[in-house]
């Protein structure tokens, strides 16, 4: 922690890609506070109209920030409050408070945005995966969807947990840029917020909506609205309760020495763990454009390939595709030695969770008006979700678009099961 005279102090320490200085007082103007305050502002009106838009950025950034941190608004006008509060923060975040504040004043005394180089990580972050875009459009969706609320979601455990912020990911990804250059090259660049925290009942109700609701403003999307999500009924309440039958991340399908953790175990574990954010999980995926990924936005999600269609990516670690054909249980044994080889082309990569799937499937629909793996095409696949199985009766969760009665499945399957139609998709958890 800090002291909390911070404000006061223009000097901290330089860490990698970070401001390496503190203004000695943010921008605690009237009109700041009145321009972060008000829902309709007049000073956002005052602007040029090509600011506008640039102003609600902004300011959306220091209203989350603040709910992130449980920081009032009303203390941003208020200098002796806003220090109290801001005590506790780390160096980072004071930082970033410090430049969120100071970029706004400039906005509204200048009229137009301050220009400014954006730090190292921000610039590598841009540079490989045009992150900002890509998180930009997830929180919308999240928020449109009535998932994130006011910057947080609620988890199982009854706790608020705020969504990772920009700068975070990207400290993140900055930070581990040696460890994932490979991946890079395989083409994990496709980004993955996913609010795990929150309950799977919740999360399999709001994808219901969000289906008849996309159904609603595309009228041409073929779908069973009647039931529009067919869901196995072991998924009811598997992931709450005193003893869930939802476990995630096993390391093997087998009622006792599984290696898995609940929910609940996990989200206990996030709040010691500095690596993690809290009630959330961040992957990276390969997108369904690969060929184009080096102009434009990564978009949707690569499809689990049928036996001998997989192409390899990657001129560092070339990485053949895993292609559909095999068990869960053979899938899952592959990743767990693959984590233990460095120099495996598959090492860091982890399966699939339903809520994973869930969130994914909503992404790809948006982003290239298909349904993710319509196994009816005959080239795309089942998606076996072996970050996570039922402990009774042993299943693996599976999903995937039902063409013929044009709905979505969530089920579960034998892990010995092997079958030409059913695969698995990993991801890169950052």
């Amino acid at each position: 922690m800090l002291p909390c005279n911070f404000l006061k102090r223009p000097e901290v320490p330089p860490t990698a890609g970070r401001r390496g200085t503190l203004s000695s007082e943010p921008p605690l103007s009237a009109t700041l506070h009145e321009a972060v305050m008000d829902s309709v502002s007049s000073v956002r009106d005052s602007l040029p109209e090509q600011y506008r838009a640039h102003f609600e950025t902004l300011r959306q950034e220091i209203i989350d920030f603040t709910k992130a941190h449980e920081i009032s608004r009303e203390s941003l006008g208020k200098p002796d409050l806003l220090r109290e509060a801001t005590c506790k923060l780390s160096i980072p975040d004071l930082e970033r408070l410090a430049l969120l504040l100071e970029r706004f004043e400039y906005l509204l005394k200048n009229g137009e945005p301050k220009e400014e180089k954006l730090p190292e990580y921000f610039q590598e972050a841009e540079r490989l995966y045009n992150l900002r875009e890509q998180y930009t459009s997830q929180v919308s969706l999240l928020e449109q969807v009535g998932i994130l609320k006011e910057g947080v979601i609620l988890g199982i455990d009854g706790k608020i947990y705020p969504i990772p912020t920009l700068e975070q990911i990207a400290m993140r990804l900055f930070e581990r840029r040696e460890t994932l250059e490979t991946k890079h090259d395989q083409g994990f660049t496709k980004l993955l917020l996913v609010p795990f925290g929150m309950s799977l009942d919740s999360l399999r109700e709001t994808f219901k909506q969000f289906l008849i609701d996309y159904k609603k403003n595309n009228p041409s999307f073929y779908l069973y609205t009647h039931e529009p999500l067919w869901v196995w009924s072991g998924y009811q309440g598997a992931d709450v309760g005193d003893s869930p039958n939802l476990v995630y991340y096993p390391q093997s399908f087998t009622t006792k020495g599984h290696g898995g953790k609940t929910k609940a175990q996990i989200l206990k574990e996030q709040e010691d763990n500095q690596d993690s954010f809290p009630g959330w999980t961040v992957h990276l995926l390969q997108p369904s454009n690969p060929d184009e990924q080096n102009i434009e936005t990564p978009k949707g999600f690569a499809s689990i390939p049928r036996e001998g269609r997989g192409i390899p990516q990657g001129d560092l670690v070339p990485r053949p595709s895993l292609e559909a054909g095999q068990s869960p249980i053979e899938y899952l044994s592959f990743l767990q030695s693959s984590k233990k080889d460095e120099n495996s082309p598959y090492h860091g990569e982890t399966g699939l969770t339903p809520e994973d799937w869930i969130i994914a499937f909503m992404i790809h629909l948006i982003e290239t008006g298909k349904p993710l793996d319509n196994v009816a095409n005959g080239m795309e696949s089942i998606s076996y979700l072996i970050g996570a199985f039922f402990l009774s009766p042993i299943h693996v969760p599976r999903a995937y678009w039902f063409h013929n009665d044009h709905q979505t499945l969530l089920g579960g399957n034998d892990p010995r099961s092997q079958d030409g139609n059913n695969g698995m998709r990993s991801s890169v958890m950052i």
